[in-house]
This record gives C-alpha cells, structure tokens and sequence, in this order.
C-alpha cells in the first residue's frame, strides 16, 4: 500500500506514519499544494496513491480544496472515485458541516484527532487495502 500523509503538523505526520508503515510505503506532504503536486507526480508516474490521510486544517492549500483538485485529476484521468485513490480525513475539526463538506468533496472516511489506530485500521480493511 502506498500512503500520502497530508499535514502540517509534525507530530500529526509522524504518528501516522508510523502507524501506517508496516503496510507499505509513505510520504509526506505539509500542504494541500504539496499533496496535489505529489499525487499528479505518482499518477504521471504510473505508481498512484493508494490511500491519502488528510488534514482539513493547513496553510497554502485546505486538504478540502486538495481533495476536490485530487479528485478533479483522477475525473480527467477517467478515473472513477470507486476506483480511485482512498482518502481518510484525519482532522481536528468535528463540527457537522465539516463532516458533511468532506463526504461532499467525495473522502471516504473522516477521523477525528487524535486519530485512534483501530478505527484507521477498520478503515482501510474496508477499502481492501490491508488483510
């Protein structure tokens, strides 16, 4: 599984990183600009994302506008959301209207922080990603 970690926080970053790297490969991105430009470069490359954990919360770019740029590419592309990278939203933001926005945006799953590994776990089951 290959993983993109999208936040401005260290620590945020780190946590999941090391959480998510027995399952494969991860980077990290500290920007929603930094996440489009690194998942533009995995699809040009022939190597997408499988999964992208992203915060809502970061400056240059939003991970909501990152999401919607994400998956305005794979559309271009012929790439159906089904079939496309998996997007968990890892934020702090637990507001309803936040929720609904990045269900909106097409994520497939939303975490609040700080994010509890069972539950991401579960998640990526789901997408069958991970055994």
């Amino acid at each position: 599984m290959k993983t993109l970690i999208v936040d401005d926080e260290f620590t945020s970053s780190l946590l999941l990183q090391q959480r998510l790297k027995p399952y494969g490969e991860c980077h990290i991105a500290v920007n929603g600009r930094e996440a489009v430009d690194a998942f533009r470069k995995a699809l040009d490359e022939g190597t997408p994302y499988d999964l992208i954990c992203m915060d809502i919360m970061m400056p240059e770019m939003d991970g909501q506008a990152a999401l919607k740029e994400i998956r305005r590419m794979e559309e271009a592309r012929g790439i159906i959301s089904i079939h496309g990278v998996k997007v968990i939203m890892a934020t702090s933001m637990d507001a309803p209207q936040n929720i609904l926005d990045a269900f909106k945006s097409l994520c497939d799953g939303y975490i609040i922080k700080p994010v509890d590994k069972t539950k991401l776990l579960d998640y990526i089951r789901a997408f069958g990603l991970i055994p």
